[in-house]
């Protein structure tokens, strides 16, 4: 499998770090008042501690707020973005969680190690063909039977598709294709999620729930 191209990592931390005071302004709020997020969320939550196999990483946590979300559910979870911005503002927020610098695609985790992972919206600024990598990554570093939640926008019933991200270009899934993938990757789908877009939203958004095999 091809590796992460260094400059497209560069590119997109350094788009963070560039605009972290006002995106951290964006997603003050965390979770509030988005009750479908927070209930797959939970169910993941809730999946991970009846196995009990081990700590959670949010990988491409941002602030961290669905760190300290995850960590209010019980789990015992640690933080990893790109931006070295957004870190710190993480370690800030939630003194008590650790987090680091670093790429979801090679993760200084041991192999079967974690019980979940998280990669909420991270995935979105990824070349499409970059997918599978951080996909195996993600594979490799959960425990057998470990889970993995997967935020991102959905097409909408559109073909796959680049749009102009507020920061940097993200890409719309279709969600069976986006599916598709993590079969491939070694995940059983456990359950699925699509909501509509909010009124200040413009896109549909999509959720998988997975199961490593």
């Amino acid at each position: 499998m091809h590796p992460i191209d260094a400059s497209h990592l560069s590119t997109t931390a350094q788009a963070y770090d560039a605009v972290a005071p006002q995106y951290v302004a964006l997603v003050r709020d965390g979770l509030a008042g988005l009750p479908l997020d927070r209930a797959i969320i939970e169910a993941f939550a809730g999946l991970v501690r009846q196995t009990g196999s081990g700590p959670v990483g949010d990988l491409g946590c941002g602030p961290g707020y669905v760190a300290a979300h995850l960590r209010d559910l019980g789990l015992d979870v640690f933080g990893v973005d790109l931006s070295e911005a957004l870190i710190e503002q993480a370690r800030v927020s939630y003194p008590d969680l650790p987090f680091s610098v670093g790429s979801m695609a090679a993760l200084d985790v041991a192999d079967g190690t974690l019980g979940g992972v998280v990669s909420w919206y991270s995935v979105i600024h990824a070349a499409p063909a970059d997918v599978p990598v951080y996909l195996a990554e993600f594979h490799r570093v959960l425990a057998p039977g470990g889970h993995l939640l997967l935020g991102f926008f959905e097409s909408g019933g559109e073909p796959l598709s680049p749009f102009d991200h507020k920061v940097t270009t993200a890409y719309r899934w279709p969600i069976d294709r986006l599916a598709g993938l993590t079969r491939d990757a070694g995940f059983q789908e456990v359950g699925r999620m699509l909501r509509q877009p909010l009124e200040n939203e413009r896109f549909q958004h999509g959720r998988l729930l997975l199961r490593k095999e």
